[in-house]
């Protein structure tokens, strides 16, 4: 078994501590599975009923169409940041065959549940997953680690867009790449942060940051990455998402605002890509 921690000193927001500690957001139904994502509807068809099995292919699609984005996989060594329960590390082990592959997040609470969803992995032999503590603007991990960085959902929680590039860019090997895959403000426009607290709870509390797609791609360059890429998969989410929550949440309920955001224009889902120059 590969399971590796840092210090205690790690800093979460009261928002973040609480709903992936106590709350435990992937026990919630409309994260069913445990992936603790919005989904890709793209091969559900939203015109009838949306079943269980359904909401959890779309999980596991925003998996495959990040990883996918990152190009071949196989042999590579892969970094996950925010990986929460794992379940998107047994995903990227079992279909794209890395070399090896290390889950990051910042909750400890997180991590225990990863270690137990994952117990026949971690104890394979030899040995290609481990889960590590760490924030995503100060990772434990040495220069050129490794060959792939993806994360999933979980920008929107950093505090520091800047430190994450210029920390990716420290731990990509020459010729790696990132993916980063959440929903962001589509530009500067001060009103957005405003108008996402009016809206939704999750910016109200402190649990989402307001930063815009542009933050990202920019704080990338700045960090010595290049070909830094914005993709908008907005029509791939917002829908099918809206639809899975109509079964369980009120028109006029705050979880329904997120579609209402997108459709406003304040709010989009998005895919980030970047490459560390070298062979």
């Amino acid at each position: 078994m590969e399971v590796t921690s840092v210090a205690e000193s790690v800093e979460m927001r009261t928002a973040v501590r609480e709903t992936y500690g106590p709350a435990d957001l992937s026990s919630v139904p409309v994260f069913a599975g445990g992936f603790i994502n919005f989904g890709y509807w793209r091969s559900v068809d939203l015109a009838g009923p949306v079943s269980v099995d359904d909401r959890v292919r779309s999980q596991q699609d925003l998996y495959r169409h990040v990883l996918d984005s990152l190009g071949p996989l196989t042999g590579r060594r892969l970094l996950e940041v925010g990986c929460g329960l794992g379940v998107g590390c047994a995903l990227a082990l079992r279909e794209y065959d890395p070399a090896h592959l290390t889950g990051m997040d910042i909750h400890p609470q997180q991590l225990d549940r990863a270690h137990r969803a994952n117990a026949a992995l971690l104890d394979a032999s030899p040995p290609r997953l481990r889960f590590v503590r760490g924030a995503a603007e100060d990772m434990p991990f040495a220069d050129a680690e490794f060959d792939r960085v993806h994360s999933v959902e979980a920008a929107q929680h950093f505090d520091d867009l800047a430190a994450f590039a210029r920390e990716t860019a420290r731990v990509l090997a020459p010729g790696g790449r990132v993916a980063v895959t959440s929903f962001f403000t589509p530009d500067d426009d001060p009103r957005h942060a405003a108008r996402l607290a009016e809206l939704l709870q999750t910016y109200a509390d402190g649990l989402d940051v307001a930063r815009s797609v542009t933050d990202l791609a920019e704080a990338f360059t700045r960090a010595g990455l290049t070909d830094a890429r914005t993709a908008s998969i907005g029509p791939e989410v917002w829908e099918g998402w809206d639809r899975w929550l109509s079964d369980q949440w009120e028109p006029g309920t705050w979880p329904r605002n997120f579609l209402k955001a997108y459709r406003e224009g304040a709010l989009d889902y998005y895919v980030v890509t970047a490459t560390r120059p070298g062979p």
